[in-house]
């Protein structure tokens, strides 16, 4: 089955890029150079509107049970809160498939070619491209008129790479932004996983809250970022400033979560001894204990219940119980052995289905969680638009398409893919109680350590933010070692000093013949 996951994931790869990168290339072409970064963080906020509505499709889905349709919801025995609930994940599939198509009709009705504006006049701007690329008496835009083949294209290919790599801004910020994204992609992935191990959430809950408020904080920062950027009129040092300045503050507010988190519940055997009142040294399993020494049972079961002194029991069998009532989700065990109200009481007591709830503190702890979360994810998300900016301007604008793929490729491959796996298997080190599966071997894990997991969790974030922003540092210190301001092109000091700037753009932009080539501010990606 993972074959049909993997081939619609291929299919929509290539759907998107229509949107981007080219989709940003031609609205920096045709846009005002003040008012593209506005346009793209438009085109940007709109795109988190899909995950915002996906998350709380996920979160109805996650409600439902898997075998909606098919089963007696009626002899369904518990509830979407229960840690052995499966929501009909496939439904999510399904309705996002049907909308993608419906929403990929519009696109068929597109012209052949789309229109070219007149050339820009803006006399009183001069574009951001002009300060890093030399003016070349050569003309080779007439070459964008003719149709590219394919021939010519892969021959191009190497030389275009080896020139886009040769730029140290880019090459620099490429570096930075595969780091960030590893670090935001570990981070955005297990979350929910997070929120539902540390703060004791239902999954559908967690889908509910990520979507209904992290993510519009995520589109309001980004759409912040085109604002800030159009209302100041930020050039391309201003865009990278501001991008390193919502780096490090993002991660910095990221510390204070370190001090938001929730106890491990208390689980018999695995978190305190079965006398609930010591805890177990180095978490060693110990799930048999006298008071179930006359019960066989399985230690690979994973049914907990809640016993009425609080703490939370694998299985009826392991809390010794020999009695029960009622069924389903109202069943009520009874003649607990192991089961005792008080340290001094040896009275046998019941348990509910279900684990216990996390400690008094949580509630809040988890309010104090979502408010940072918010804050930090609107902080990082206003650096998004100039870092576009930047990505777009420090290039050749006859590379921008092939710079913005290569940007794209790099993120999907350096930070999609290696992400989530590096994460799942240093997380999967904080398990305490691994499940089975039916057929052998291990299957998904039932407990964690709450405390190694915050640690883990937040402390790759942080440090791979960390690298990202002293990269991003870099990226800023050789910025404006080449950047040459506009007023400096009308002071001129002799042959000599010509001579001397026109040094300094040539050993930032590669004497390559596929990037000398005049600019019209006009048109750039006329492929």
């Amino acid at each position: 089955m993972w074959i049909y996951v993997l081939l619609g994931n291929l299919l929509r790869g290539i759907g998107e890029t229509p949107i981007q990168p080219l989709g940003i290339a031609y609205i920096d072409d045709y846009a005002t150079e003040e008012s593209a970064a506005f346009y793209i963080g438009c085109v940007q906020t709109v795109a988190i509107i899909g995950p915002i509505f996906g998350f709380l499709l996920g979160s109805l889905c996650a409600k439902l049970y898997v075998d909606i349709g098919f089963v007696d919801m009626e002899s369904i025995t518990i509830t979407h809160k229960d840690s052995q609930w499966v929501g009909a994940w496939w439904l999510g599939y399904l309705i996002a498939g049907i909308i993608s198509v419906v929403a990929a009709i519009p696109f068929w009705f597109l012209p052949k070619d789309l229109p070219r504006l007149e050339p820009r006049k803006d006399s009183s701007t001069s574009s951001e491209q002009s300060k890093f690329i030399t003016d070349d008496s050569r003309d080779h835009h007439i070459g964008y008129q003719e149709q590219v083949k394919i021939l010519e294209m892969v021959k191009d290919f190497l030389p275009s790479l080896k020139s886009l790599f040769g730029n140290p801004v880019y090459f620099l910020y490429l570096c930075s932004s595969v780091i960030q994204f590893n670090s935001l992609i570990g981070m955005v992935t297990y979350k929910p996983k997070y929120i539902e191990q540390q703060f004791g959430q239902s999954s559908a809950k967690t889908n509910f809250v990520i979507g209904l408020i992290n993510i519009p904080a995520v589109a309001l920062g980004i759409f912040s970022g085109g604002l800030i950027m159009k209302k100041f009129r930020l050039n391309v040092l201003g865009a990278a400033k501001l991008s390193l300045a919502s780096s490090s503050l993002g991660y910095l507010l990221l510390l204070s979560l370190f001090a938001m988190g929730c106890k491990n519940v208390d689980v018999a055997g695995l978190t305190v001894s079965y006398q609930g009142h010591q805890q177990i040294s180095r978490y060693e399993p110990s799930l048999f204990s006298e008071c179930n020494s006359g019960c066989i049972c399985s230690k690979n079961e994973w049914d907990p219940i809640c016993g009425e002194n609080g703490i939370t029991y694998i299985s009826a069998c392991l809390a010794g119980c020999k009695m029960s009532n009622g069924s389903g989700k109202n069943m009520v065990f009874y003649n607990c052995s192991c089961v005792e109200i008080t340290e001094f009481s040896s009275r046998p007591s019941s348990a509910v289905v279900g684990p216990c709830q996390k400690g008094k503190e949580c509630p809040k702890m988890f309010l104090y969680f979502l408010v940072i979360s918010v804050i930090t994810s609107y902080t990082l998300s206003i650096g998004g638009t100039p870092g576009y900016i930047l990505l777009l301007r420090c290039i050749n604008p006859q590379l921008k398409s092939f710079a913005l793929g290569i940007y794209t490729l790099a993120i999907r491959v350096l930070a999609g893919i290696p992400a989530p796996v590096y994460f799942g298997v240093s997380i999967d080190t904080t398990c305490l109680k691994w499940g089975s599966k039916r057929c052998g071997g291990q299957g998904a894990c039932r407990l964690y350590d709450s405390n190694a997991f915050r640690y883990i969790y937040l402390g790759l974030t942080i440090v791979l933010g960390t690298m990202s922003t002293f990269l991003s540092v870099a990226v800023l210190i050789v910025l404006k070692k080449r950047y040459i301001p506009h007023n400096e092109s009308l002071v001129t000091s002799g042959q000599r000093g010509t001579t001397s700037a026109k040094n300094r753009i040539d050993n930032f932009v590669n004497s390559d013949h596929l990037i000398q080539t005049t600019y019209w501010p006009e048109k750039e990606t006329r492929l």
